[in-house]
């Protein structure tokens, strides 16, 4: 980054194509413009009576330090290392001047960097100060003036001031287009992340139920027949004193009780699945591993052992929750560590997730948010859960992170 252009850097991404291209136009357009303005003043210089060596030293000297300026890269972002190099150029132009009133030329390129380089008030400040020398510089050198030496310098100082404030207006332009496009990108890749979610927690929550009905099918109906025949097998075999029959009753019922056993079993590792790797459960889990392996998260998800089986729209809702809120942890936050928490609320469920990064103010966003503010994300996130008959609550102090409180009712009537 070189010195002059400094602030073209600030005002977009490095990786802007349009504004890469309007800052080298602006580039090439400067170093044109100091070489012609230069050579013009040179030569009319010579032509004025100046001597030939005089007057090339000079623009030599303009050159020399407008060159230093382009060249010579800024170690820092300091905008007074800006004005000083401003303000040397100045005063080496108006040596120059002194030399010889043609060089009063080179003033337009002043006002351009002026425009970019200097804040608007500082900038027309500078500006002025270089109209008073241009007009001031023809009275001393012919010990005359007229309109045109007054009129044309104002007129040109404002039209080359306002072409450099256009260009850098049009830079930042450019640089907000950037930054919607690739937000926006952004948000389509994270709703197509969301949708495969969704897909998936529709799909394990399916199968959950299916497991969890059959589980139940077999305990109500094969389970409770085994253990009725070995109720009754028992109890007449202790009631015969036929050997026969009473070896045939005990072998029933040690039959029927090893196959009460193997459904027992079976009934068993059906069931636990609905608790131990539940739809909404596994996607937080996939969920916050990737957002360790990219923005480098330390991630820690708590399940309630009671939480029951959700319906699979206050999971979506709570997994959407999940999804908006992690985003801001990642973009805003810049938190190192994030905890998610599901609990069994007695007749709702709660999602709580904290973080330890900068936080803010809750009282002026709500202010912002109901003035129409551009933060969406919370306002979104409170908005869905609100027509789910839920809420959300937001707790944060700026520099000591943020806890976001999701809650909805485990049976949700009238869902959307």
């Amino acid at each position: 980054m070189s010195v002059v252009h400094m602030p073209l850097g600030w005002t977009g991404p490095s990786g802007s194509t349009s504004a890469r291209s309007t800052v080298r136009a602006m580039e090439v357009g400067q170093h044109v413009i100091a070489v012609v303005l230069t050579a013009i003043g040179v030569s009319r210089a010579v032509g004025d009576g100046v001597a030939l060596p005089v007057a090339v030293a000079s623009g030599v000297a303009i050159l020399g330090w407008h060159t230093a300026g382009v060249v010579l890269p800024s170690r820092t972002r300091s905008r007074r290392l800006l004005v000083w190099w401003l303000v040397g150029f100045a005063a080496i132009w108006t040596a120059a001047v002194v030399v010889s009133a043609e060089f009063v030329w080179l003033a337009f390129l002043l006002w351009l960097l002026a425009g970019h380089l200097l804040p608007l008030r500082w900038g027309l400040a500078f500006s002025a100060l270089i109209l008073v020398v241009v007009i001031v510089a023809p009275v001393l050198d012919r010990g005359t003036t007229s309109y045109a030496d007054v009129f044309g310098p104002v007129i040109g100082g404002i039209f080359a001031f306002g072409i450099s404030r256009g260009y850098l207006q049009l830079l930042r332009d450019a640089a907000e287009r950037e930054r919607l496009v690739t937000s926006l990108r952004s948000a389509q890749q994270e709703m197509a992340e969301l949708q495969d979610e969704l897909v998936l927690a529709q799909r394990h929550s399916g199968a959950v139920a299916e497991r969890t009905r059959i589980s139940r099918d077999i305990h109500d109906t094969i389970a409770q027949a085994l253990s009725s025949i070995r109720l009754l097998t028992h109890a007449g075999g202790s009631r015969t004193t036929d050997e026969d029959a009473s070896r045939t009753f005990a072998q029933v019922e040690a039959l029927a009780g090893d196959s009460l056993a193997d459904v027992r079993r079976i009934v068993a590792a059906l069931a636990p699945a609905e608790l131990e790797d539940a739809a909404l459960a596994s996607a937080l889990r996939r969920m916050l591993d990737r957002a360790h392996d990219e923005a480098g998260l330390v991630a820690e998800l708590h399940v309630d052992d009671t939480l029951p089986l959700l319906r699979t729209e206050v999971e979506v809702a709570l997994l959407r929750t999940a999804q908006s809120a992690l985003s801001n942890v990642r973009l805003h936050a810049g938190a190192t560590r994030v905890v998610v928490t599901l609990t069994d609320d007695q007749d709702s469920v709660r999602m709580d997730i904290s973080d330890d990064g900068a936080g803010f103010d809750v009282a002026a966003w709500e202010q912002d948010a109901g003035a129409g503010s551009s933060s969406y994300g919370l306002r979104f996130m409170r908005a869905r859960l609100r027509e789910l008959g839920g809420g959300l609550d937001v707790e944060s102090t700026p520099g000591e992170g943020t806890a976001v409180s999701a809650h909805l009712p485990i049976h949700v009537e009238g869902l959307r």
